[in-house]
């Protein structure tokens, strides 16, 4: 059920996605005032969205738990959708990273409160994973958002609020992660029957790790060009390529919510690229850097629109919140 009767809209929890992609986006546009002195109030602007939405989504969510709890918890245990929970605390790093331009007290609590969200969620989620009994269907990108997007995450903005060893040890847990994660989903798309419909938007959500990677690295390392952020570059855009060719099978599951999981690793790809441009002077990085960096903001706009298109029509909150198959709609993944 999209809504209780007299209650508020039960969202999913994959919703919190729509802030990694605005909140990515303000990044990539800081990066570029920096880099190319383009105006730095389009990225106040686009934080200041993302804010909005941040908190509109935790509100609607808390809600949830509030008003339908069995809905809720039926979507914490649910194989593919329970992992969408962890974006809760990852958004709540992206709003903090974004906040420490603000006000420091103001970021260093959300960090607190979103570093703290993720790590117990992670713990919880891995926990049940390394049990086994999951089904390979069941097995999609989504399987990196815990830990992998969340030691990243956490990873940055620690070394953002002054605390670089801490970060390291947070990207060192996300790294290790995303390899044993990819291997495993590599597997299943291999050999597995191919994804359904509904399923296959998840699989934009394959660019993020290398490209939220890259911008980790910069920020717990020395930030500058070396072979190993050049390397989390390029499979980043590989993974893009890859997506670019998938992007009519993809296509084939309607356009809706899900099809903001393209926009995190997008931007995110666009931000490092931009970062390094600088001083990369007429090397690879510096000449693919505004390419990748405009398409990242159509993807936004393109997915933002669509967005706005589903809410006007009154088809952006899936009609139930938990289905009753183990594969959800897409309308319910990130």
């Amino acid at each position: 059920m999209g809504k209780q009767s007299g209650g508020p809209p039960l969202i999913p929890a994959s919703f919190f996605g729509m802030v990694l992609g605005l909140a990515g986006l303000s990044n990539a546009w800081r990066a570029a005032h920096a880099a190319w002195e383009l105006p730095a109030i389009v990225a106040d602007v686009i934080f200041a969205g993302a804010g909005a939405v941040w908190l509109l989504i935790v509100i609607l969510y808390a809600l949830k738990w509030i008003w339908a709890p069995a809905a809720a918890a039926q979507e914490a245990q649910h194989p593919v959708q329970c992992c969408f929970i962890g974006l809760a605390g990852v958004s709540t790093l992206l709003i903090a990273q974004g906040a420490l331009i603000f006000s420091r007290p103001l970021a260093v609590g959300l960090f607190f409160l979103g570093a703290g969200f993720t790590l117990l969620f992670a713990l919880w989620r891995t926990g049940l994973l390394w049990q086994g009994g999951r089904a390979p269907g069941t097995t999609t990108p989504v399987l990196y958002l815990p830990m992998v997007a969340g030691g990243f995450v956490s990873g940055t903005v620690a070394a953002a609020l002054g605390w670089k060893e801490w970060g390291q040890l947070a990207f060192g847990a996300g790294f290790f992660t995303w390899l044993a994660v990819e291997s495993v989903l590599l597997l299943r798309l291999y050999t597995a029957e191919p994804m359904p419909p509904a399923l296959r938007p998840t699989l934009g959500i394959q660019l993020a790790p290398p490209a939220v990677g890259g911008v980790s690295y910069l920020a717990v390392g020395n930030g500058s060009p070396d072979l190993v952020v050049h390397l989390l570059i390029g499979y980043g855009l590989l993974q893009a390529m890859l997506l670019i060719r998938l992007s009519r099978w993809i296509a084939e599951q309607p356009f809706g919510p899900g099809y903001w999981a393209f926009t995190f690793g997008a931007t995110a790809l666009a931000g490092a690229m931009v970062h390094l441009a600088p001083v990369d002077a007429g090397g690879a990085i510096s000449t693919l850097a505004p390419v990748v960096f405009v398409l990242a903001n159509l993807v936004v706009v393109g997915i933002a629109i669509g967005t706005l298109a589903l809410l006007a029509r009154g088809r952006l909150v899936p009609p139930a919140a938990v289905p009753a198959t183990p594969v959800p709609p897409v309308a319910q993944v990130g």
